[in-house]
This record gives structure tokens, C-alpha cells and sequence, in this order.
């Protein structure tokens, strides 16, 4: 890699990230996803900070922004919030918007405004291509990028849209990202899942929230 000033970056870069599923018991990520077993079935539900099965089983499905805040903060400050901790804050920052059984969000400016207000992180909102993705990770930082959530079967059916989930890109090389997929499947697209660069695009919407540590540049 080689960055805009001419300064050359390693060709492979991995931040030991600890991985977080959206759902508290990952290796039953397949199985809710299938549909083979409703969420709020999870054995571990509990622990996510939910006061029912049932407030978890909604919440569950759209917590993949909320799990990957959880991996940076547990990489930078070693703090793991429960979920619904996590979900509770974003709310009241505007970074979900709730009207009844609906929920916009993540949006990703005044989410990006929170982490640096709440947790300290340098976070902004940002358009990037996949090269400034990879970038982004050479220089340090983290990126939440927004996703089709086929992802987690880059060599599955071209997704019909872009967006819609987000997944934490934690290394990079010189031809491919590395991920941390909060719906990935269990031993397959979870943690540090490979998506090479010329299979992203038909799944990535081009915006993203990148993440750097504390005292780190804007």
C-alpha cells in the first residue's frame, strides 16, 4: 500500500479487535438468521441488558452498529457495555429514531457525535471508497462500514441494494478487507472474515463511521 504522500504502508495490516456478535450467543447466529430459532430463545439473552426475551428478540435484529461500538471500545478502552446499555444512549442521542414498532437508524452523523461526547474516540461520518477504507485501517483506525448484510456470503447472489447493515473492518491487504461481521455465521463470516476488494462493491453503499483512538486526529 502506498499512501497519498508517497509513503509506503505494509501490505497487510490487522488490529486484534475482540469480536461481538449482534446477538449474544454467536454460534447460534446461523440458526436465527435462518430462521430456525427465534432470538428470543437465545440462552443468553439476559445478558444482553434487556428486560424480556421479547425486548431482546427486537432489538436483536438491529444492534449490529451497537456491536460494532462494543468491539472498538472493548480494543480501546477495554470496556464491554451491555447492548441495551449502548442502544438506550444512541437513542437519546438521535443516533436511532423509534416510532413504534420502527427504528431508523443508525444515523450516522449524530452516532459519530455520541462516541466522541460519550466514549472520548475520535469518530467521524464519511463517503470512501474501499481503497480509503483499507486507508483508514493502515493508519490505525476502525471503520463501520454500511453493507448489504449478504455479506456474510460474498460468493452468494449479488445482493439487489447496497447498505442496510454494518460491519467493522479491522485489517486489510493488498487485495482484500478484513472484517468483523456482527451477523456473520459462526466459523465462516464472523471474525476477521476475508471479502476481497472486487467482490465489496456490489455490497457496500459507500459511507461509513471511522473510528480512531482516544487523542487521535478528527
Amino acid at each position: 500500500m502506498v499512501d497519498q504522500g508517497g509513503a509506503a504502508r505494509p501490505a497487510r495490516v490487522v488490529h486484534e479487535v475482540p469480536y461481538r456478535a449482534q446477538w449474544e450467543s454467536p454460534e447460534l447466529v446461523r440458526d436465527i438468521v435462518d430462521g430456525r430459532l427465534d432470538a428470543a430463545r437465545d440462552p443468553r439473552w439476559g445478558q444482553s441488558g434487556a428486560a424480556t426475551p421479547e425486548e431482546y428478540s427486537w432489538w436483536s435484529w438491529r444492534l449490529c452498529g451497537v456491536a460494532c461500538l462494543r468491539m472498538a471500545l472493548e480494543h480501546w478502552w477495554g470496556v464491554t457495555p451491555t447492548a441495551m446499555a449502548l442502544a438506550g444512549e444512541c437513542v437519546a442521542a438521535g443516533a436511532y429514531v423509534r416510532d413504534g414498532e420502527s427504528l431508523r437508524g443508525l444515523v450516522h452523523t449524530p452516532f459519530a457525535e455520541y462516541v466522541r461526547r460519550r466514549w472520548g474516540l475520535t469518530a467521524r461520518a464519511a463517503e470512501l471508497t474501499p481503497a480509503e477504507v483499507a486507508a483508514e485501517v493502515a493508519d490505525g483506525r476502525l471503520v463501520m462500514v454500511s453493507v448489504h448484510p449478504s455479506i456474510r456470503e460474498p460468493n452468494g447472489p449479488e445482493p439487489v441494494r447496497r447498505g442496510g447493515h454494518l460491519v467493522l473492518a479491522v485489517g486489510a491487504t493488498e487485495t482484500a478487507l478484513l472484517i468483523h461481521n456482527p451477523s456473520g455465521f459462526p466459523g465462516e463470516s464472523q471474525a476477521f472474515a476475508r471479502v476481497p476488494r472486487r467482490s465489496f462493491g456490489p455490497f457496500y453503499a459507500g459511507r461509513g463511521i471511522v473510528l480512531g483512538p482516544p487523542g487521535g486526529e478528527q
